[in-house]
């Protein structure tokens, strides 16, 4: 099972609501957070922009990479889904111009040949494509990555078309919120399609160079290529993403510098020809997404006089994050090249009452210097010494083991690698990720017999877990798995909605004798019992438990994903 995954339940992202008071330097807790994170090897670097009636002031910390020279305003991060807002901006420049509507379907821009799926009679729309309610899901089911550190590399055109084409909507559209890099990637697809150039000569002659944001491209430039943060995450600097395909969805690469000059023009400090279609975009659309509005592109957080609009983006190797409040011309822009989120700090700067996150060095830092100084040897009793000995001053993750691990597996140090593996089965014992991982090395390193042990007890923890079902018959090894089945009206009793954060959601619902869950802003999934409470996806390693009151009726619901157990409320 690889280390990278592209599907996430557990949230991300939520809001702040009021706007804070800037000042000319960088609140003390900030700058001691960010300091923080660098020193504990989390954030290689961190550039903060802040645009309010000071005018543009740039607070940077940290270096490109660790040998590199340090950031500045100028360096280059990629942007990720930031980029579904200079998309949206498209769109709404060619609607200002009367070359296409919000409502036109989609189908009749694409080639006669692409079978765009509809609901009822029902089209999808530019519109829905924008606002996230197009019924498309997040990714389509033919991404099959041949490089997970450059996830999007491969896909291509006739892959997406040929998805659509086969593809049966599962809702109404416009019914629901869905975050989908598929509709935004699609929906840039279509523009360049439309102007007849490829999205980002479209992006250069419509907003770029318009806005003088020289250092926003995507392909780097030669001076960006000098200024480039190189990307890392857990330390390990890995490669830049490449989204030829779903460019719209992802693919930009810029500076805090230039994103302050298009936050300028959001708030209508700087005056543009794009004004007119920048004010469309933050027209809210809908109020689908977890209690807060979507425009084109943009977010909208409620906030009375103090509304916040913003995104954010994710790469491999980077985050981040931009926000503004039009009511008082205030912008945020905070950027690393770190897989490290920094959400945090710029929904703080906004609404001091978010907390920021705590911030602990990973052991996983402290675990590769021990292998890359004394090798693997005793590792786990050197791991078991430093947990004991220093308990709460590092933060132990299976997922950032899991993937120095597989960093080490890549490399064919097998050595290590087992070692790693090892510790993590022996620390989250109940995650079927662990021991599949850990088997996965073992077979690799021709230990069959002990492979197999940990794949079948991969499966007796997951018994969705199809990679482990291929990998034993490969092996020679036939797993049986067990049906259980769960009477209609036991299941009857889950369906429900469960709170497991303030906007972050699972509804549970029934079809027939089948039960689904549906994170908020997720693709609904079929949910399989391993006993009469006990239910496990087959799309993720997850599992969900639903639990009883000392009268029978169930409560609650426990979600348990990547080593964290997360447990909701039933909402009556």
């Amino acid at each position: 099972m690889t280390s990278v995954k592209y599907f996430f339940l557990l949230p991300i992202l939520f809001l702040g609501f009021i706007l804070h008071a800037q000042q000319n330097d960088l609140p003390a807790d900030i700058k001691a957070s960010i300091l923080q994170r660098i020193d504990a090897g989390k954030n290689p670097s961190i550039v903060v922009g802040i645009l309010d009636s000071n005018g543009p002031r740039y607070f940077s910390f940290g270096k490109t990479t660790e040998n590199g020279k340090k950031v500045d305003e100028h360096s280059i991060y990629e942007i990720g889904s930031i980029s579904k807002v200079f998309t949206a901006t498209l769109l709404a420049d060619m609607i200002i111009k009367g070359q296409l509507s919000v409502d036109d379907p989609i189908e009749i821009f694409l080639p006669i040949s692409v079978h765009v799926p509809t609901y009822e009679g029902k089209h999808i729309t530019l519109g829905n494509l924008s606002d996230h309610t197009s019924s498309l899901p997040r990714m389509p089911d033919n991404f099959d990555p041949a490089d997970p550190l450059n996830p999007y590399a491969d896909y291509t055109v006739d892959q997406m078309y040929s998805f659509l084409s086969s593809y049966t909507l599962t809702r109404p559209i416009g019914s629901q919120y869905e975050y989908s890099n598929l509709a935004v990637g699609l929906l840039g697809h279509i523009l360049s399609l439309k102007a007849g150039v490829s999205y980002e000569d479209l992006l250069t002659r419509t907003v770029t160079a318009p806005l003088h944001m020289d250092e926003t491209r995507i392909t780097l430039s030669g001076e960006m290529k000098k200024n480039l943060a190189i990307g890392h995450t857990m330390g390990m600097e890995v490669p830049n993403w490449d989204l030829p395909t779903l460019a719209g969805a992802g693919a930009i690469r810029s500076s805090v510098s230039d994103m302050l000059k298009f936050l300028s023009v959001q708030m209508g400090i700087t005056a543009s020809p794009l004004s007119k279609a920048i004010e469309l975009t933050h027209q809210p659309r809908h109020d689908k997404a977890n209690g807060n509005s979507v425009g084109l592109g943009w977010h909208i957080a409620p906030g009375g006089e103090h509304e916040i609009i913003w995104h954010n983006g994710a790469t491999g190797g980077y985050t981040t994050f931009i926000g503004f409040c039009n009511d008082t011309k205030t912008g945020v822009a905070v950027f690393t090249n770190s897989s490290e989120n920094v959400d945090d700090i710029g929904f703080h700067l906004l609404n001091p009452e978010r907390e920021l996150k705590s911030v602990k060095p990973g052991i996983i830092k402290k675990l590769k210097e021990i292998i890359e100084k004394d090798g693997a040897d005793k590792l786990t009793e050197k791991f078991m010494a430093l947990k004991q000995k220093n308990a709460d001053e590092y933060e132990i993750s299976e997922n950032d083991i899991n993937t120095l691990g597989y960093y080490y597996l890549s490399l064919k140090k097998n050595e290590p690698a087992l070692a790693l593996f090892s510790i993590n089965v022996m620390e989250y014992p109940n995650s079927a990720n662990a021991y599949d991982s850990y088997a996965e090395a073992l077979m690799k390193n021709g230990d069959n017999e002990l492979a197999i042990k940990n794949y079948k007890k991969s499966l007796e923890l997951n018994p969705g877990n199809s990679n482990a079902v291929e990998m034993l018959e490969k092996m020679g090894t036939h797993p049986e798995l067990p049906e259980v089945k769960v009477d209609g009206t036991i299941l009857e009793t889950y369906v429900g909605t469960y709170e497991l954060v303030p906007g972050f959601d699972i509804v549970v619902t029934k079809e027939e004798d089948h039960l689904f869950a549906q994170a908020t802003g997720q693709d609904k999934f079929e949910i399989f019992p391993k006993s009469s409470t006990e239910f496990f996806y087959k799309v993720v390693d997850a599992q969900i438990n639903f639990n009883k009151n000392d009268d029978g009726k169930i409560i609650t619901l426990t979600l348990h994903q990547g080593g964290r157990d997360i447990t909701g409320k039933k909402k009556e």
